[in-house]
């Protein structure tokens, strides 16, 4: 499918919208002759296309696994859930892409505003020096130096328009020094956007192997022997024996509980929260795939908030945020009596240009856990800490409660998921919601074979 969008149907639309004689070539080679607004235009019709094919593909799925529990629905479920990743895969690629040609715009902005600000400061500089060089000299000397007396008044005529333009180049400074900042955060934005992308392609390719992985043991073990799949599907005591030894793996937690034992944790979060157990134990399982891809890192300088990675050795210049996260992730370590350079955090995303510094199994950031640290003390009479498995469990129910999770409808748990995610309710990033809420559902059919519903 992503061929098809590739080269026949992209080359159809480009035709038939701009006009352009390219019906057999490369998409880059037709974004090179398209302008800013018509690539625009193109991405967004190219996104359309692998929405309505990723809508089609949920059909499917929704259809086969309606029908009965076969070896076969179940092989055919798995591809289609692979098929449909590689095309969300492919959204992400050109959403980043699209933001990408953005930031590179937007810089090229900020350049061009930040030189005609310096511009402008020289000619503020030029029109000081001669205004202080004129007020240096008094009225008697203006009228002595001059031959007639319209010299006078020629000379204080002068002044006064360079007093004038000097305002205009203030107003000037001013209108540049704003529309910079607005460049600047507009920057931002669009990197903290790109990052969250990138963080979703991430978890879109595990899930991807993880899916490839599933069919190829499926087909293994069974090679087509549909009794022996049905025999698996029936052992509800061997399933509830696997999940209770199943290893929960935390990111930043050196002892990964068993799944039994971090639903007690979850259980007991919930108890003072409300937010549902599968939910907060889906949320922070994808949290800690997510941390484990971006990789460890421990700070290196407590000045710059540089970083380096645990294993690697490499270097990050943007391992922490300098002046948002690295106060309070000093602060944060000083009472829990940590050493700042050997308490482990994430690592930047590498070619993003993002921070890292993300904490313990929730990954947290240091601003984000500060918020959250009077109440987490207060519950639980000590210093609340990031790389505490219950602390953690209890800082993440309380986040997804603050977001409506408590309700524990669909729609409210979904909305506290993505703003978990991205700080906002936004259907951009839906892949994490829609993950979580699916992970959540599965764990809720491991909870009820636990506990015999």
């Amino acid at each position: 499918m992503q061929k098809f969008l590739q080269f026949i149907v992209l080359p159809i639309i480009l035709s038939a919208v701009f006009g352009l004689s390219i019906f057999f070539v490369s998409q880059h080679e037709a974004f090179a002759q398209l302008s800013k607004e018509q690539e625009k235009i193109l991405l967004e019709a190219q996104l359309k296309l692998l929405e309505t094919e990723i809508a089609n593909i949920e059909t499917d799925i929704t259809k086969t696994q309606a029908e009965k529990d076969t070896l076969k629905n179940q092989i055919s479920v798995l591809r289609s859930k692979i098929k449909k990743l590689d095309l969300q895969i492919e959204q992400s690629t050109v959403l980043i892409g699209d933001l990408r040609s953005q930031i590179t715009d937007t810089s090229s902005s900020i350049e061009k505003t930040s030189a005609e600000i310096e511009a402008v400061k020289a000619q503020i500089g030029q029109v000081l020096r001669r205004v202080y060089a004129e007020d240096q000299k008094s009225k008697v000397e203006i009228v002595l130096a001059g031959e007639t007396i319209s010299d006078f008044f020629s000379n204080m005529a002068s002044l006064g328009a360079l007093n004038g333009r000097l305002k205009v180049l203030l107003a000037n400074t001013k209108e540049l020094n704003s529309s910079l900042n607005e460049q600047k955060n507009a920057l931002e934005s669009d990197k903290e956007e790109e990052e969250n992308f990138v963080k979703i392609q991430i978890l879109q390719k595990q899930e991807n192997q993880n899916l490839q992985s599933q069919t190829t043991t499926l087909l293994d073990k069974t090679e087509g022997k549909e009794a022996e799949y049905q025999k698996q599907l029936a052992d509800k005591k061997a399933k509830a024996a696997e999940i209770r030894s199943r290893i929960f793996e935390l990111v930043g937690v050196s002892q990964a509980p068993t799944f039994g034992e971090a639903l007690e944790i979850a259980k007991m979060a919930s108890a003072r929260t409300g937010v549902r157990p599968a939910l907060l134990l889906a949320v922070l399982t994808q949290e800690s795939n997510l941390g484990k891809n971006v990789g460890q890192c421990y700070l290196v300088n407590t000045t710059s908030g540089a970083s380096a990675g645990i294993n690697s050795g490499r270097q990050f210049s943007n391992g922490m945020h300098k002046t948002r996260d690295l106060p309070p992730f000093l602060r944060i370590t000083q009472d829990l009596g940590r050493d700042p350079l050997k308490t482990p955090v994430s690592c930047p995303i590498p070619s993003v240009g993002g921070y890292g510094g993300a904490m313990g199994p929730a990954q947290f950031i240091p601003s984000t856990w500060q918020g959250y640290k009077s109440r987490l003390d207060s519950m639980l009479g000590r210093p609340a800490d990031p790389w505490n498995i219950s602390d953690a469990f209890l800082a993440s129910a309380l986040y997804l409660a603050d977001g409506g999770a408590a309700k524990q409808t669909y729609d409210a748990e979904w909305c506290a998921v993505q703003a978990y995610f991205s700080g906002r309710c936004t259907t951009s990033y839906r892949f994490y919601g829609d993950s979580v809420m699916n992970l959540a559902a599965k764990y809720q059919k491991d909870i009820d074979i636990l506990e015999g519903t």
